[in-house]
């Protein structure tokens, strides 16, 4: 009897064996929610290369509107060449084009012509990239008291145009300085 008994065992054994595994149906439905999710998920995945590109463009904007701000508390006048900045930041890289507007012609660093309002351009290299603006301005603090104060704008759409002139960059009130219409967007003040 122990035998018999031992063989049925192992029958049963294997036929549990063979019980176990998936039916077509249960693998559509996990091929569909798995496609369900991905549809949602891949945009979003797709976008995050673009805004890391844009951080290295947000990083180099505020850099840049900070060393306006030191040129000018030294020197009384903001720099107009991107290397004069002295922050190490090349003028194109991979992803962007940087530049100063109104910029000097010159090839050494020189002191921009404007000594009230500067623009940092960071232009994408690409249509898929944002543009972003930096714009330093001086604000009148009470009777004949300036004080630098700088605007870091982004582009609301890829691939918008840097533009003509600084004071197109910003919009400059009595206490206040603003990205300029509405195809920039504060990014930060």
């Amino acid at each position: 009897m122990k035998t018999e008994f031992k063989a049925r065992f192992l029958q049963h054994l294997n036929q549990k064996r063979q019980d176990k595994g998936f039916t077509l149906i249960e693998l559509l439905v996990v091929i569909i929610i798995i496609g369900i999710l991905s549809a949602i998920a891949l945009p979003s995945f797709l976008n995050q290369a673009n805004k890391a590109k844009q951080s290295e463009a947000k990083q180099y904007g505020g850099s840049m509107n900070r060393a306006q701000q030191a040129s000018f508390a030294e020197s009384g006048k903001f720099i107009g060449f991107v290397p004069g900045l002295g922050l190490g930041i090349k003028t194109q890289t991979q992803n962007y084009t940087y530049s100063i507007i109104p910029a000097a012609t010159e090839a050494a660093p020189t002191l921009a012509t404007d000594t009230t309002v500067v623009a940092n351009i960071a232009h994408g290299q690409s249509n898929v990239l944002k543009s972003y603006l930096g714009a330093v301005a001086l604000i009148q603090q009470g009777g004949t008291e300036k004080t630098s104060t700088a605007v870091l704008c982004e582009s609301t759409a890829a691939g918008v145009a840097a533009p003509a002139g600084a004071a197109d960059a910003a919009t400059i009130a009595a206490d206040n300085i603003n990205c300029n219409n509405t195809s920039w967007t504060v990014v930060s003040k």
